[in-house]
């Protein structure tokens, strides 16, 4: 009995303060994640390190979401360049192996001159998360404290290549969320499906 009790106060435990579940609600995860998936999402581990290329994440958008977390796939960290080109994606200069891609990206994008360029267009700061000039290390690389997110489902996916980079603290640099009470921070980082019993699996990079 007492062995029981210890179980369910470890598990509440996890529950309130380290794990929280997450439902998806939309195909921009897709193959990864399903609609009506429910994950796992880690809360301690983005305390403890930064976000990682790869890692599935949960984060506060810099967008109208009604409140809600996003869910999406870090490309790009702090100090990395990226591009997509032709359909690819290139991180350092390096072409991405990215076997969990539904598509190849129908634009093209490059992070350069202080701003993301889509399709040879800058997004406007009034609308997207991209930090004024003096925010940035060098001019074509991610600043400090920014992130590049993408869903697995790229055309269909509102991402960074839509509403600029995420942000893991302080209030949102630019975009419809900038001078609002809404503070960016990245939640956790998912690591399993666990419902429905037949998607059952730990989320690998």
């Amino acid at each position: 009995m007492d062995a029981l009790i210890v179980a369910c106060l470890v598990a509440l435990f996890l529950v309130t303060f380290v794990i929280r579940t997450f439902y998806i609600p939309s195909v921009s995860m897709v193959p990864t994640l399903q609609v009506r998936d429910v994950l796992l999402v880690d809360e301690i581990a983005y305390r403890l390190h930064r976000p990682n290329d790869g890692d599935v994440a949960v984060f506060i958008p810099p967008a109208e979401s009604g409140g809600n977390d996003f869910v999406k796939r870090v490309i790009g960290v702090p100090g990395d360049t990226i591009t997509i080109r032709d359909g690819v994606v290139y991180r350092n200069g390096t072409a991405l192996r990215e076997p969990y891609e539904n598509q190849a990206p129908n634009y093209d994008l490059t992070i350069r001159d202080y701003g993301i360029y889509v399709n040879g267009r800058p997004l406007d700061p009034r609308t997207a998360n991209v930090p004024p000039r003096a925010s940035w290390q060098a001019p074509n690389r991610i600043p400090g404290g920014f992130y590049f997110v993408l869903g697995d489902n790229r055309n269909y996916s509102d991402d960074s290549h839509v509403w600029g980079f995420a942000q893991t603290h302080g209030d949102f640099a630019a975009g419809p969320l900038a001078g609002r009470k809404t503070r960016a921070s990245f939640t956790g980082r998912a690591f399993a499906i666990v419902w429905p019993l037949n998607r059952l699996q730990v989320l690998e990079k």
